[in-house]
């Protein structure tokens, strides 16, 4: 009930230990299903399930029934135009990453978006390259083909030009990727995106703007720079060009100035404006417009060397099937590519879902992504993701679903069937400085180093590890590094936690860390530790170590201390140098007795203290005969609170069997409170408990046992005068709750 002009609930119920709670409490049977009984309906196939995987397998045919034509056709066109120029306009600049011909990026912009059409569950992201993806395909190909020497020799390769053979390997190894994200998404694995933390994204996403910042240095600057990958290639990128420097193109550089500067004020009247703007101002496209215009008009190849895209032949090419030889000498490539390429459009479509309040799925956009790849490379085409910006320009053009996306393909096959020998002459310049601009974004993610440092350092170090290895290392063992940096980081959290010791605050039943607050309540001989995370192999000897600062004592110390003690009277006794009166030990020897140092047979020390061959039970807290001095215990009660602990596995289990053995052994009585059901099930059906370690040790709360505590050993309150005022009792408190008040 709750108490009239109070903010105070008032509950009053008997006190709770875990037995007496499952005696009054009637709990319900539940038949857990056994493995068989999974394999069966997985496979138990009706006419809803059946319609069900059509429509997961086929995600259009959802939406396409839901398609408002009179409310979303128009922005779809709209936003399908927009989103297209830019399509062609990113698939040529972002295929000079990849290290390939600039129309083969026109064949990424079209077949994976076809696919993706009729495969994927997001309404909103575009697919097509991503710089990241093309960067990792660039260092592929160039160590395969590098632009100085012979291809390594792989069968398959002879009699091609260096063009074709970079293209055989680049759609290879897109066929490659597109088999592993395909076979995840049958496997249903969709979940390994969540072990890339939003923190490791981000520090590899830098490094990898960094990369691409480096990559597209030769084409501002006009050099003739060779293709390096491994690692130190940024290293090694830089040396060359800095020792070129002075072969720089000028013309290439006003060029490439000119075009990052327009574009770069455009795009931030673009942010500023956005709410009064219709559609953004598609600036890279104008501006790749007038530079092809100027670039003709004025013969810039001819009278001033400079870089231009050139022929781009028409139409597309025939399929072509990928070389097995090509497979085995990329495979490991091509697992981070799968991953990265799934991570960022599966990251970014989440936004757009919970924008637009719809559902996506993991497993599926893989399958989708997968099937997408497998098509795309047939037709020579590079792994597709999506670009944030392309993304963000279809959904804030209107696009409401993957019909703009569609739309968007019709552009790009436009262009690529008829008038794509408008762009012949554009200089590459251009495209490299259009990528470059693009990459503010994530180049600003810097930005985020010191907000991470104040806030959270473990993830600050994740950040740098990443990045800092992904520069140094390439992309691909950068990931590598960052994955295991986050690895690290999450162990070392959950292997040393930060324990702490709790108390009462005054007049409630809630328990806080002691040294948070100064109004608490502390019983007498009664300890509360807590760990807040689960107790495994890892960190067993660390919740030992832990629980053995808290206490004070190390029990298993003071149990072989009592034990040679016990070893000593008995000795004494039997040679009559002791003798028991009707009140204590009287010491009958006239010398001075020393210690006994024999440490045989250790494994006696450790078992419980047995008196039964003593004419009394020794109080190990009053002084002891024949100068025995035994540590002192002045703990009678221990609380583990386990309220955090989500699982134990079987080292734990051993471990925390020992540990309570030797607190009770050295008369501490023990008590886990707030376990989660299901490990005290494991508890049980783990043989866990015997005559020392019983089940009535566990309690419903940390109040119960607290009130339990308490009158079992009521000279642990305080005085009288201390806790006079009653308790306040809140929600779920026991009426008696008033003698642990202070």
């Amino acid at each position: 009930m709750m108490r009239t002009g109070a903010k105070e609930f008032v509950v009053v119920r008997p006190l709770y230990s875990e037995e007496a709670f499952a005696q009054d409490h009637e709990k319900v049977y539940r038949h857990g299903k056994t493995m068989l009984d999974h394999v069966k309906d997985y496979f138990t196939c009706d006419a809803k399930r059946a319609k069900n995987a059509a429509l997961s397998l086929l995600p259009v045919i959802g939406w396409m029934k839901i398609y408002r034509i009179k409310d979303w056709l128009l922005s779809d066109i709209v936003s399908g135009v927009s989103t297209g120029l830019v399509a062609v306009l990113q698939g040529l600049a972002y295929c000079l990453l990849a290290s390939l011909p600039p129309w083969y990026g026109l064949f990424s912009a079209f077949f994976p978006v076809v696919i993706y059409f009729f495969l994927g569950t997001s309404r909103h992201i575009s697919v097509g390259p991503f710089p990241v993806l093309c960067l990792m395909i660039g260092s592929v190909v160039t160590r395969i083909v590098p632009d100085e020497g012979p291809a390594l020799n792989i069968t398959g390769l002879e009699g091609l030009t260096r063009d074709e053979q970079r293209v055989l390997v680049a759609s290879s190894l897109t066929f490659l990727t597109g088999i592993m994200q395909l076979a995840m998404g049958i496997l249903q694995v969709g979940f390994v995106v969540m072990y890339l933390s939003d923190t490791l994204v981000s520090g590899f996403t830098t490094a990898a703007a960094v990369h691409i910042l480096v990559s597209q240095l030769k084409f501002v600057l006009g050099l003739t720079v060779p293709g390096i990958s491994g690692p130190l290639s940024l290293i090694y990128t830089l040396e060359i060009i800095f020792n070129k420097i002075t072969s720089t193109n000028v013309c290439d550089v006003v060029i490439s100035l000119v075009i990052m500067v327009v574009v770069f004020i455009v795009k931030e009247l673009n942010d500023r404006f956005k709410s009064k703007l219709p559609v953004p101002i598609p600036i890279e496209v104008i501006m790749t417009v007038i530079a092809c215009g100027v670039s003709y008009a004025f013969d810039f190849k001819t009278r001033y060397g400079i870089d231009v895209v050139g022929h781009i032949p028409k139409g597309y090419e025939s399929p072509i099937a990928p070389n097995l030889h090509i497979l085995q000498e990329t495979a490991v490539e091509a697992f981070p590519m799968a991953i990265v390429g799934f991570a960022v459009a599966f990251s970014v479509a989440k936004v757009y879902s919970v924008k637009h309040d719809y559902t996506i799925d993991g497993n599926q956009e893989l399958i989708a992504f997968g099937v997408s790849n497998i098509f795309g490379a047939s037709f020579k085409s590079f792994a597709a993701s999506t670009a944030l910006s392309r993304s963000a320009v279809q959904e804030s053009t209107g696009g409401k679903t993957q019909i703009a996306g569609l739309l968007s393909a019709i552009i790009v096959m436009i262009v690529t069937l008829a008038i794509g020998f408008l762009l012949e002459p554009l200089p590459k310049s251009v495209l490299g400085a259009v990528v470059i601009v693009n990459l503010k974004g994530m180049l600003m993610q810097f930005r985020d180093i010191p907000y991470l440092w104040r806030r959270d350092k473990p993830d600050c170090v994740v950040w740098l590890g990443t990045c800092t290895a992904a520069i140094l290392l390439g992309l691909d063992l950068g990931l590598a590094a960052g994955l295991g940096v986050e690895l690290i980081s999450v162990v070392l959290r959950a292997q040393f936690p930060r324990c702490s010791v709790l108390a009462n605050i005054k007049g409630t039943d809630i328990y806080k860390d002691r040294k948070d607050y100064i109004d608490i309540y502390e019983p007498e001989g009664v300890k509360i530790f807590r760990i807040p995370s689960p107790i495994f192999f890892a960190n067993i000897e660390f919740f030992r170590s832990k629980l053995v600062e808290a206490v004070g004592f190390n029990p298993l110390r003071v149990l072989r201390k009592r034990n040679k003690a016990l070893r000593m009277i008995r000795k004494l006794l039997k040679k009559g140098d002791l003798q028991w009166t009707s009140v204590s030990f009287l010491n009958t020897s006239c010398g001075f007795i020393k210690e006994s140092e024999d440490e045989s047979n250790m494994e006696e020390l450790d078992l419980p203290t047995d008196f039964k061959d003593l004419p009394v039970r020794i109080d190990w807290s009053t002084e002891l005969p024949a100068n025995i001095i035994v540590p002192r215990v002045d703990l009678h009660s221990l609380v583990l609170d386990f309220a955090a602990v989500s699982f134990l596995d079987i080292s734990a289990l051993k471990g925390l069997k020992t540990a309570l053995k030797e607190l009770i052994r050295v008369e501490v009585e023990v008590y886990i409170v707030a376990c989660d059901p299901y490990i005290l099930k494991k508890l049980h059906d783990c043989c866990f408990f015997d005559d020392e370690v019983q089940s009535s040790m566990f309690f419903l709360t940390l109040h119960d046992a607290m009130l339990h505590i308490l009158k079992k050993h009521p000279e642990s309150t305080e005085k009288k005068s201390d806790f006079d005022r009653k308790l306040s009792v809140s929600k779920g408190v026991p009426r008696q709750s008033k003698t642990i008040a202070a």
